[in-house]
């Protein structure tokens, strides 16, 4: 189990499978608990279970904490306070299909980003794998017909995904400068106390006008959720695989989301998948296995 989990691959797959069911939950709720709320929840909930596990490195490696502080700061603010933040005001306004395509271009944008201020390149069959995958993952999201792309009109919630997009991929490149040294869990821990000093006052000041929270079990099991695996696991798993694959690798598994959200809505909600869902599905798998071939 141990070696299993070491792969980083199926951390990355799992982690998609896990935001995959965030995006789900965040649209299924936003008439419950409003988005910086929801954000601020989650990360809260995450930090419960993050400090058990960080506080014991904390002594030892607060000098490395003190020097790094710089690349902290920006991790905390794009990865913990930023992301999330945005996709659920995005998913306050715009379509799961709007959401699910802009969100495609995460691997695009982190390749983009890589090339301009690292100065790494694709190899050709990595970005025949690019193009594959992201062919697929429009497959998926224009239910096998491209002129429905055509017809899609950006409203205010697809400019901040588009934001939350931009934001991701500046996350995933800036990873290259977490401070060498720091314990995972630790480095996890600073940049959720970083990111949630951030998102405190934006909630307090969503909540001073009049968003409301509704409690039931469905609102509170929803906060469980995205508190436990997209944030706590999710970005254990996400940081762990950029760490051991890079950057432009690692985002590419954002292809997968369209995959997971065609699974889950056939678990769930009993939707049948269509002959577009399987091509979608067989291209995002195609792509991957050439950009990660040796």
């Amino acid at each position: 189990m141990k070696k299993l989990f070491a792969n980083p691959y199926l951390l990355l797959t799992l982690t998609v499978l896990f935001w995959s069911g965030n995006m789900v939950v965040g649209r299924g709720i936003r008439g419950d608990v409003p988005p910086l709320t929801m954000a601020f929840g989650r990360w809260l909930i995450a930090l419960t279970l993050i400090l058990p596990l960080a506080l014991p490195h904390l002594k030892a490696q607060w000098p490395l904490l003190k020097q790094g502080w710089k690349p902290l700061t920006v991790l905390g603010l794009l990865g913990v306070g930023g992301y999330n933040t945005f996709a659920y005001i995005a998913l306050q306004d715009t379509s799961a299909t709007n959401a699910a395509l802009l969100n495609s271009f995460v691997p695009i944008a982190t390749i983009a980003i890589s090339w301009a201020f690292l100065g790494k390149h694709l190899r050709p069959i990595e970005g025949i794998g690019v193009v594959i995958s992201l062919c697929g993952a429009m497959t998926i999201v224009s239910r096998g017909d491209f002129a429905v792309l055509a017809h899609l009109k950006l409203n205010i919630g697809d400019v901040w995904m588009l934001v939350a997009v931009l934001d991701w991929a500046i996350y995933t490149v800036a990873l290259a400068w977490r401070p060498a040294g720091v314990h995972p869990m630790l480095m996890l821990g600073a940049t959720t106390v970083i990111g949630l000093a951030a998102l405190g006052p934006a909630c307090a000041w969503e909540l001073m006008q009049g968003r409301q929270i509704t409690i039931n079990w469905g609102s509170l099991s929803a906060l469980a959720y995205v508190g436990i695996f997209p944030s706590f696991l999710g970005y254990i798993f996400y940081n762990k695989g950029v760490a051991d694959v890079g950057a432009n690798k690692a985002s590419l598994f954002i292809h997968l989301m369209p995959v997971f959200g065609t699974l889950l809505s056939f678990l769930f909600l009993g939707e049948i998948p269509f002959w577009y869902h399987y091509l979608g599905i067989g291209l995002i798998f195609t792509g991957i296995w050439l950009t990660m071939k040796r």
